[in-house]
């Protein structure tokens, strides 16, 4: 039985997060950069962040992580200072497989 996949492609299970911006959050974010930064380099570094970003035009960012489940993906973001201090106003997580190249 022929696979779907082509040898030598993964598709892997990860979790992608959405979170919105509030309104003021290009006033408001310079503050807390530096520190949400080297927290999602560390989470890299780890294995636990697999890319990250902000939409260029201020909406939001994308996040993608490797997590047990999705309640560990909220224990992440919940943690983080974006989060915490009103940068990010809401997020989504959904399951989502990352096609990776072995």
């Amino acid at each position: 039985m022929a696979s779907e996949i082509p040898d030598g492609v993964i598709v892997e299970a990860v979790w992608a997060v959405e979170a919105a911006y509030a309104s003021d959050a290009a006033e408001r974010r310079p503050a807390f950069r530096m520190e949400h930064l080297a927290r999602m380099s560390r989470l890299m570094r780890e294995g636990t962040l697999v890319a990250a970003g902000a939409y260029t035009d201020m909406s939001g960012s994308l996040l993608l992580f490797r997590a047990a489940d999705e309640a560990a993906v909220r224990e992440l973001v919940d943690a983080d200072t974006y989060l915490r201090n009103g940068i990010w106003s809401s997020y989504r997580v959904r399951p989502f497989g990352a096609v990776r190249t072995v």
